[in-house]
């Protein structure tokens, strides 16, 4: 009975509609005595040759009235539980859905996507049966079950009743002992269904690199092996099931046994009539729905207390990027300290950044090159506040970041990774997706700004253009450019390019770079990039090795220093006269 405890502040919130639905289910366990005993008197006046049409006639209509009132009442109770259940299942995926939006980068590193969509489904579900069939289950075997027994103490014979019921504590010892079992194994099923979950999304996210590599078969075989272990574990849980309904019904048949037995007795004794006999034992049949529903109940409410501890599990993971209560709500503007100390990614014992300090001034362009693993994104998520915990301070605008509200800091920020997420819409869906009220004549205006338009136009549908999943249809500069448009429609007041024109040529990479220096003369630049074209004209560039700033300066100045900046340089520019010759 756990879980009704834990979703009572829902029940308390909804109480009219819950006590609506109990108000209809008395009406129908009430309204459902009669019939019955109708049917006992109808009995009684065949048997006793004394039934008349009139009495007849006036059974059927009390029949009639009182099918009208369970139709009635029945359309009561279900209206309210199952609207009841249906609101609290929207309640918690609300909850749960903006729980996602809120939580930070370790939260996604410590759960899988996979995981995270059986929490948001089959979990979901299962706690949504409890408020809907489990309600439904508890009260009616207590309402029916007991306006039922009452009916057949009161309106047959209370000996012959207690006989019949003096097999219904097994069903307690029954189900307390197989409840216990299913909650454990099913808390397992989830698990095993979140793992398989987990694999499937892998396997179609990654279906290019699994074909490339020719791992199709061994894709597969680790696939049904998954499969067949959550069969294994499903079996287990399917088993324990089943054992409910043979036993209830064992139980039943005891109940049936000793009425027929008793009542034959009391029949040929002149206890009770035949009628009466009938009745009981319809009576008796009402009954059974009452015990299902026990051992029903039991099993809804062992499920959705597994599955309400895994969500709650999940929504009380706390976020480590703290929005500031009172926090400062204008938008950035002005100068970048950056200034750390020390930085190590949650759970990782090693230094992400050691001393790492620039000083950028607003309408500035910084440039960060390294080699692969050398920090540069690791500053970007510390400006994008993904990460708020390290030694130091960044300020923009002389206020610690930290300080801004989160709403008003966030969407300042123009952000374009290497690899940009783009949804499953048209080009032109994508590239206004920050502000979908934006005219066409601004999609144009950024999409040339990241020299994208002109392909654009060259396309059958244009701005149209559906770009599949994850622009799977765009090649990867198209997707590029488009992020990058993207980004500038917000006109942020920092713009961050980490690597993102490593999938375009020098030609197009150049006239992107002219344009947005031309447009954002006052507006501050950061571009991470291992091809150094991307950054020789920023106002400073920084050279990272493992987390350290070994070299900084101009352009000018780095090609003066004789370091890594100026091989590399060097080294690119051969490259390309290379290819040059060769193509």
């Amino acid at each position: 009975m756990s879980i009704f405890l834990k979703l009572g502040w829902y029940f308390r919130r909804e109480w009219k509609l819950y006590l609506a639905g109990v108000l209809g289910l008395v009406l129908t366990a009430i309204i459902g005595i009669v019939p019955p005993r109708i049917i006992g008197d109808v009995v009684d006046g065949i048997n006793q040759h004394n039934l008349t049409a009139h009495t007849l006639t006036v059974y059927l209509v009390i029949i009639g009235v009182a099918t009208v009132g369970q139709y009635l009442a029945r359309y009561l109770w279900r209206n309210a539980i199952w609207g009841g259940a249906a609101g609290l299942e929207r309640t918690l995926r609300e909850r749960l859905f903006w729980h996602f939006m809120k939580m930070d980068a370790t939260f996604y590193q410590r759960y899988r996507t996979g995981d995270l969509m059986a929490h948001a489904t089959n979990d979901l579900t299962a706690v949504e049966r409890v408020a809907g069939g489990g309600i439904l289950q508890f009260a009616d075997s207590i309402i029916t079950g007991g306006t039922t027994l009452i009916a057949m103490m009161t309106l047959i014979d209370w000996r012959l009743t207690l006989i019949a019921v003096v097999p219904f504590p097994l069903l307690a010892v029954v189900s307390r002992y197989l409840g216990k079992k299913i909650h454990v194994a099913f808390r397992a099923s989830q698990a095993a269904f979140s793992r398989l979950n987990n694999k499937a999304q892998e396997s179609i996210s990654g279906i290019k690199v699994i074909k490339a590599l020719g791992q199709e078969k061994a894709d597969v075989a680790d696939f049904n092996q998954q499969i067949d272990q959550t069969i294994k574990i499903n079996r287990h849980v399917n088993v324990l099931d089943s054992l409910f309904d043979p036993a209830i019904t064992m139980i039943i048949a005891l109940s049936y046994g000793a009425t027929i037995i008793l009542g034959g007795l009391y029949v040929t004794h002149g206890v009770i009539t035949i009628g009466n006999l009938v009745s009981f034992v319809t009576y008796l049949g009402m009954m059974v729905w009452p015990m299902f529903a026990v051992g029903m109940l039991f099993n809804t409410m062992e499920r959705g207390n597994a599955s309400y501890d895994r969500v709650m599990e999940l929504l009380n993971q706390q976020s480590a990027i703290i929005d500031a209560k009172r926090g400062i709500e204008q938008r950035p503007h002005g100068d970048i300290q950056y200034q750390i100390k020390q930085f190590n990614y949650p759970n990782d014992a090693g230094t992400s950044l050691s001393d790492v300090t620039f000083s950028l001034k607003a309408g500035q362009t910084l440039g960060i090159v390294g080699r692969v693993g050398a920090g540069k994104s690791t500053i970007m998520k510390l400006i994008l506040r993904e990460f708020d915990q390290y030694e130091g301070q960044i300020t923009y605008g002389g206020h610690d970041i930290k300080q801004y509200a989160l709403d008003s800091y966030l969407p300042a920020l123009g952000y374009v990774p290497q690899d940009s997420f783009l949804f499953s819409n048209t080009i032109r869906e994508n590239i206004r997706f920050a502000d979908p009220t934006v005219s066409q004549a601004v999609v144009e205006a950024v999409a040339a700004k990241s020299d994208l338009s002109g392909q654009i136009a060259s396309m059958p549908a244009g701005y149209d253009t559906q770009v599949g999943e994850e622009g799977i249809s765009l090649s990867g500069g198209q997707r590029q450019r488009l992020a990058i448009a993207r980004a500038l429609l917000i006109n942020p007041e920092l713009l961050i390019l980490d690597d993102a024109l490593s999938a375009v040529d020098a030609e197009t990479e150049a006239e992107i770079l002219a344009n947005l220096k031309a447009e954002r003369a006052d507006k501050t630049t950061i571009i991470a990039a291992h091809r150094l074209s991307s950054v020789m004209n920023a106002d400073e560039i920084i050279v990272l090795d493992a987390g350290h700033v070994v070299e900084r300066g101009t352009h000018a100045q780095l090609m003066t220093q004789h370091g890594w900046y100026q091989k590399m340089f060097k080294r690119q520019q051969l490259e390309t006269k290379v290819e040059g010759a060769v193509q």
